[in-house]
């Protein structure tokens, strides 16, 4: 057993990792801490919580009262609390009348509304009694234009009923949904605003009801029966990944996974049990990250969980700001598009700054890399505030893993690291074109995907470990005990012409670091070509900014092609071409993109995350001009 050679985070466990190595292409890691035992069900938490620290504060969010679906209320509301004991009262009732409407393993229930106190309460309910729920992301239902993902996973999982949170702001995808499914006829719950649009829904045979309703339901013996009865086999959630082409996978996650999952950051994160986490959190439940990490983090240690109304978007980003003005939180996650948004007005605000780091005692990234620059940027943060700063962690894993599959515990100094494998996860690290494929098991593993078992099939090897796709490697070979670095996906690295492999994810990385500001992420392109390309989303600020006294007279369209613009972003990239080791280190041309990431076409989750390999596919027109023989003037030539 290797034993890291270095301080250890206070409050943190010791980082232990064995290593067995059955052949020269294949080594096993392990984590040297014993998976203790771990609750039946989540439920197990509510309850407790709500015996011992009844009034403790468990669910907020801002009033809703007179706020216009879409738009940025004025000023801040009053926050609507939760505490563990009424929360409990609330999912007892809520259970119950999932229960009278016949929904069970079979029939789940499907959420289509972005985080709520509503959506927190029915959810839990609905695993409180054995009832499976799918939240689905909001997107699906108010981006898209065609609706073909929310019906692909309506019609999969046939669900006994759909809540909305508003019914006029979904009113169009569900009528479409609806009329879609047919003869199956879910009921539809709501909280607020029951339409007109929905009333004939209802006229047509559909049950619609208000959830307020709900909340007079006297509860029965059944509910408490049906809590006895869960295992950890039970189904508990039905959670949808994009992957890279096609329709949204339903990836069935048992009580089990959730259980096993939060045990395990329980003992690598001991100081957890010292005083109640409080987090202010925007990440959305449909995601593994926000839905099953955070959520279920706060519910295991009897924490607050304050529902950020805001988003790392342009217009939303300041919402999170009035809300951590208001709450300093004890933890912070988040993905890299949302620190690139939170640190200018960190950077800026002395005020905000000294609240943001007064109880935060650790941050932490992932759903993508974390370029340097904004982990420098970050740390500086910390170095301008009075105490001591927060640790600065990170984690790997997947929807299919419940999410954590490997932990940082220990001090780190740059990003990138994805730490050890978490007790009762073992990973198996296998040569595969030139990397180390990353495969899984564990309590915390998913058992298959919902109704697809030849794709389950393939999504195991022949012991038994899922396949994630990844690949990693040791930060350093000589002390494997510092943990992995991530590597890439195996499916988007590719090779050039010259059969050189080029690895996608780092260079990808570096890519996003040397261009900052001027880009918020990139795809590499130069698949059976003879050189590296770049496809770029612009960051419109930036790019204006850069242009003189009169930017906010550019069209993106002029912006594109701009030559200032192209001569920075040229400049920008000197340094990484010129310290190229070769063709699969160095991007020779760049084109920056007028049209943004598309949800409908699978190029980005409402997280941010760039998918490669559906951005390839939907903008090969775009490649071939990237590579075009003649000239084309929004080409940047690198070289």
């Amino acid at each position: 057993m290797s034993q890291l050679n270095q301080p250890c985070l206070a409050g943190f466990a010791e980082p232990l990792l064995r290593i067995e190595k059955p052949s020269e292409y294949c080594f096993l890691l392990s984590s040297g801490h014993r998976l203790l035992p771990y609750s039946r069900c989540v439920g197990e938490w509510l309850e407790h919580w709500a015996e011992v620290s009844p009034e403790q504060i468990f669910l907020a969010e801002r009033s809703l009262a007179g706020e216009v679906p879409g738009q940025a209320p004025a000023g801040t509301k009053p926050w609507r609390k939760v505490s563990y004991s009424q929360a409990r009262d609330q999912i007892y009732r809520f259970g119950e009348g999932l229960l009278a409407h016949g929904l069970n393993q079979q029939r789940p229930l499907a959420i289509l509304s972005d985080n709520s106190v509503d959506h927190a309460l029915l959810s839990l309910a609905a695993m409180h009694v054995g009832v499976p729920v799918a939240p689905v992301s909001a997107a699906y239902s108010l981006l898209s234009s065609d609706f073909a993902k929310l019906i692909h996973i309506l019609k999969l999982i046939k669900p006994g009923l759909i809540y909305v949170s508003d019914g006029a702001l979904y009113a169009k995808a569900l009528a479409a949904a609806l009329a879609a499914l047919g003869d199956l006829k879910p009921g539809v719950l709501v909280s607020r605003q029951l339409s007109d649009g929905l009333r004939g829904i209802d006229g047509s045979g559909i049950a619609v009801e208000q959830l307020d309703d709900w909340t007079l339901i006297e509860p029965s013996s059944r509910v408490a029966d049906a809590f006895q009865s869960l295992s950890g086999d039970s189904l508990a959630k039905i959670l949808f990944t994009s992957g890279s082409t096609g329709m949204p996978k339903g990836v069935i996650n048992t009580q089990r996974m959730l259980c096993s999952n939060q045990q395990a950051i329980s003992q690598l994160w001991p100081f957890l049990a010292k005083r109640p986490p409080v987090i202010v959190d925007w990440l959305p439940w449909s995601h593994t990250f926000g839905g099953n990490h955070n959520v279920n983090l706060i519910l295991r240690h009897g924490g607050s969980l304050y529902i950020d109304n805001g988003k790392p978007a342009p217009g939303l980003i300041e919402r999170s700001i009035e809300n951590l003005k208001e709450i300093a939180p004890t933890l912070y996650f988040n993905v890299p598009r949302g620190f690139d948004l939170l640190l200018p007005f960190l950077e800026q605000d002395n005020h905000l700054r000294a609240h943001f780091f007064s109880e935060l005692e650790l941050v932490f990234y992932a759903a993508a890399a974390l370029p340097q620059p904004l982990w420098d940027r970050f740390k500086k943060c910390t170095q301008l505030v009075a105490g001591k700063p927060p640790a600065m962690v990170s984690a790997w894993g997947s929807t299919e893993t419940a999410p954590l599959a490997t932990s940082v515990h220990y001090a780190i100094d740059q990003p990138g690291i994805i730490g050890l494998p978490a007790p009762g996860v073992r990973i198996k690290m296998k040569a595969n074109a030139g990397k180390w494929e990353l495969l899984v098991k564990g309590p915390n593993v998913t058992p298959g995907y919902f109704d697809a078992p030849e794709l389950s099939a393939r999504a195991f090897d022949e012991e038994g470990f899922y396949r994630i796709g990844d690949a990693g490697r040791f930060f350093d070979v000589e002390h494997p005990e510092k943990g992995l670095v991530f590597d890439g996906r195996i499916a988007e690295d590719f090779k050039l012409s010259s059969g050189t492999w080029v690895h996608v994810g780092a260079l990808r990385v570096r890519v996003i670091a040397q261009c900052s500001p001027l880009i918020q992420d990139c795809v590499i392109t130069g698949h059976d070509r003879d050189e590296i390309g770049l496809l770029m989303f612009p960051n419109w600020a930036a790019c204006r900014s850069l242009c003189g006294e009169s930017n906010e007279l550019l069209s993106n369209e002029v912006l594109v092609q701009h030559p200032t613009v192209k001569q920075a972003i040229r400049h920008a990239l000197r340094d990484l071409v010129h310290a190229g080791t070769g063709s699969s280190t160095m991007p020779a041309r760049a084109m920056l993109m007028l049209e943004p990431a598309s949800i409908d076409a699978n190029e980005m989750t409402d997280k941010g995350y760039i998918n490669q390999r559906a951005v390839l596919d939907h903008r090969h027109s775009l490649v071939s001009r990237l590579y075009a023989a003649e000239g084309d003037s929004a080409v940047i030539l690198l070289r």
